[in-house]
C-alpha cells in the first residue's frame, strides 16, 4: 500500500506550507505529496492527474480539507467516487475524521461518510460562489467610487500634439514620432484616437 498526499493552493503566489506540514505529520513522504497551484473549480490539474495515474487499489490519499480537493459540488462527488470505487483507493480528510474511508466500512458508516461528504462539498461550493459574489460587489462598488482597474493609462508627453502635426504633414516617419514621444506603436495609436476625439468635440 502506498500513501500519498494531495495539496492545492489557488494561485502560484500562495504558500502550501500548512498543508505540507499536516501531510508530513501523517507520515506522507515529501516526494509523495502532489501539489497543484490553481483554482479548485475543476479537476483538470496536472498534479492531480499525475496522482490518479499512480494510484493502485488499497493506496491511501491524505488531504487536509475537502476544499483542497475541490470547490465544485458535483465534481467533488464524482471524483470521490472515481478514487474510492473505480481506483479502489482510500481517502482520509485530516480536519474531518469522519471522512476517512478506512473506518466504519459497514452500511451505517458508509452512509454517514457519504452524508458528511455531501454536506461539506456543498458548503465548499457555496463558499466559492459567495466569495465570487463578494468580489464582484466589491469591484462594482470600487468602480462607482471612481477606482480604475488594470494598468494605469500612460499619458502622452507634452510634445505629443506637435509630433502628431509633423507626422501628419509627412515630416516625421512613424519610427521617428515613436522615438520622439517615447510611446510604443499600439499606445501611440490609442493616444492619437483620443487626441482626435478631443479635437473633434471642440
Amino acid at each position: 500500500m502506498a500513501v500519498y498526499g494531495y495539496a492545492r493552493v489557488s494561485s502560484a503566489d500562495q504558500n502550501e506550507g500548512r498543508q505540507r506540514i499536516a501531510l508530513g505529520e501523517k507520515g506522507v513522504a515529501r516526494e509523495d505529496v502532489f501539489i497543484d497551484k490553481q483554482s479548485g473549480k475543476d479537476f483538470d490539474r496536472p498534479q492531480y492527474q499525475a496522482l490518479l495515474k499512480k494510484l493502485c487499489p488499497g493506496d491511501l490519499i491524505y488531504v487536509l480539507s475537502i476544499d483542497r480537493l475541490g470547490r465544485n459540488y458535483d465534481e467533488i462527488q464524482n471524483q470521490w467516487r472515481v478514487l474510492t470505487k473505480e481506483r479502489g483507493a482510500d481517502i482520509a480528510v485530516i480536519d474531518m475524521p469522519l471522512l476517512d474511508t478506512r473506518l466504519n466500512k459497514d452500511l451505517m458508516g458508509t452512509f454517514i461518510a457519504d452524508l458528511v461528504l455531501q454536506i461539506l462539498s456543498f458548503v465548499a461550493q457555496s463558499e466559492r460562489e459567495s466569495i465570487r459574489k463578494r468580489q464582484a460587489e466589491g469591484i462594482a462598488a470600487a468602480r462607482a467610487r471612481g477606482v480604475r482597474f488594470g494598468r494605469p493609462i500612460k499619458k502622452p508627453p507634452a510634445n505629443f500634439p506637435a509630433a502628431i502635426r509633423e507626422w501628419e504633414r509627412g515630416k516625421l516617419t512613424l519610427a521617428e514620432v515613436l522615438e520622439r514621444t517615447g510611446l510604443k506603436e499600439a499606445t501611440f495609436y490609442n493616444r492619437l484616437r483620443e487626441h482626435r476625439a478631443v479635437k473633434g468635440r471642440r
